[in-house]
């Protein structure tokens, strides 16, 4: 038997360091975030940030009041962001009722013959699914807190009578979502979800038929921009309501003026998602990182400009998630961009025959299935082979971004993406410049005090500051 470690007396114990960069002290990084007057300093480890003058950066960096400060909260930063990290479980269920879809967008993730010849979920099946999730969440969730079921793609209103029947029936159990191409809701479909607080999520790609029906058609070709554009009207004004545009080179250079149509709209909230790489089809349309990151910041600052005209607002999520990541760690929404990504850990996917996968991304990848709700339960699921994968997917094991200062603002997303196109899960995504310049856009917002322009009302409601000098 080996003997016992003995343990370190506490005089013998390392120095957490006097200084910055050398011998214990934290690692402080000074970064470039294209500002005339401040730079970014940030420590890889914590994610903890600081704006700093460029001409009082020595002096910060020898300061030992802000050195002491730093490391009165750093075990706190640490221990935030472990846990955000690694200490989460799952919430929400991306709930594929069905395998079909009326429409054959260029870059859907989800294989085409799925698509077009897959199974519908029955009624039965879909609230039998529903029950053991209900089960399953009691376990594990805080009493009071209701987890969230979004019914995803492909096309949940294909499966309409038995997705509404769940929705009726569990209404008090779960807090649901759907996320529909829109071609399919009609007048009485936004009115029973509506009437009962279902967030409903569209997709749109572009501000004309020209742009939009370029990568969104159905089976024959047709395009359905002016369906959508119908829906949308019809569902102004209603506040849990949402407009996914995936970014493509199809368009790309017209995210502003996407911007100003969904703001004529008066669309509450859009995400301008860069299009995954998962399958070969979307590398057809996949944009060159530079001037998608360039058009998106443009369409950002677009939203900010409207704001400031007419006091409402179009929030962008995936860039305010990313502001909410450095302004408040643990408040961030969306969990694509931190590493490992929310994946089996914050939801999961459930396919129409039970099987659950990591992320709906995964859908289709047989490797990633880890098993079946209807026979294995959740629990043993999320302990699967298939789901560590996702889960066990750490960003400091990517060689090109374990170096770097930004890489818990990014994550290194997606794991789908980064498996199926680049190589494997110590690959990284396809759009790190995208990324890298949302998150200099942000501090710069930061620095300039335009931050909350671009996040919800109240977004910072229950939230605390952990360390109060991040600006020097």
């Amino acid at each position: 038997m080996a003997a016992a470690r003995k343990p370190v007396p506490v005089a013998e114990a390392p120095s957490r360091g006097r200084y910055f960069n050398s011998g214990n002290g934290p690692s402080i990084v000074p970064i470039d975030i294209g500002h005339k007057e401040y730079m970014g300093l940030i420590d890889p480890d914590t994610a903890f940030w600081s704006l700093v003058k460029k001409d009082r950066l020595a002096d910060t960096l020898t300061d030992a009041r802000f050195i002491s400060a730093y490391k009165k909260k750093s075990e706190k930063f640490a221990d935030e962001m472990h846990m955000l990290r690694f200490g989460l479980k799952p919430t929400a269920v991306y709930f594929n009722s069905t395998e079909q879809c009326n429409l054959n967008c260029t870059y859907c993730y989800i294989p085409g013959d799925m698509r077009k010849n897959g199974r519908h979920m029955t009624e039965k099946e879909l609230l039998a699914a529903l029950a053991k999730l209900k089960t399953h969440f009691r376990k594990t969730m805080p009493k009071g807190r209701l987890p969230q079921i979004i019914f995803h793609g492909a096309e949940p209103m294909l499966n309409r009578k038995a997705v509404f029947r769940g929705i009726e029936k569990y209404r008090d159990d779960f807090q649901f979502g759907i996320q529909t191409n829109a071609t399919l809701l009609d007048d009485e479909a936004i009115a029973f979800l509506t009437a009962r607080d279902v967030s409903i999520g569209l997709s749109l790609d572009g501000h004309t038929a020209a742009i939009a029906d370029k990568t969104r058609t159905n089976w024959t070709g047709k395009g359905v921009f002016e369906k959508v554009e119908e829906t949308i009207d019809k569902l102004k004004g209603y506040h849990g309501f949402s407009v996914i545009c995936t970014i493509t080179s199809e368009n790309m250079r017209h995210l502003s003026s996407m911007v100003d149509y969904l703001h004529a709209r008066h669309v509450p909230t859009c995400l301008l998602n860069i299009v995954r790489c998962t399958l070969p089809p979307s590398l057809a349309v996949k944009p060159d990182d530079t001037p998608s990151a360039r058009h998106f910041l443009k369409a950002l600052d677009r939203s900010r400009e409207l704001y400031k005209k007419t006091g409402r607002k179009l929030v962008v999520a995936n860039y305010a998630n990313i502001l909410i990541s450095i302004l408040a760690p643990t408040a961030r929404r969306l969990m694509c961009d931190i590493s490992p990504c929310g994946g089996g850990r914050a939801f999961f996917a459930l396919a129409p025959n039970g099987d659950l996968f990591p992320c709906s991304e995964f859908v289709g990848l047989a490797r990633f299935n880890g098993g079946n709700l209807f026979k294995d339960g959740v629990d043993a699921v999320l302990e699967s082979e298939a789901f560590k994968m996702v889960t066990e997917r750490k960003v400091e094991d990517i060689k090109a971004c374990g170096k770097c200062a930004i890489r818990h603002f990014c994550g290194s997303p997606c794991p789908a993406e980064a498996h199926e196109t680049n190589g494997g899960m110590k690959a990284t995504g396809s759009f790190c410049e995208f990324y890298e310049e949302q998150t200099r856009h942000a501090l710069r917002a930061i620095a300039d005090g335009k931050d909350n322009d671009y996040l919800w009302d109240g977004w910072d409601k229950g939230t605390r500051t952990t360390f109060d000098t991040h600006m020097l």
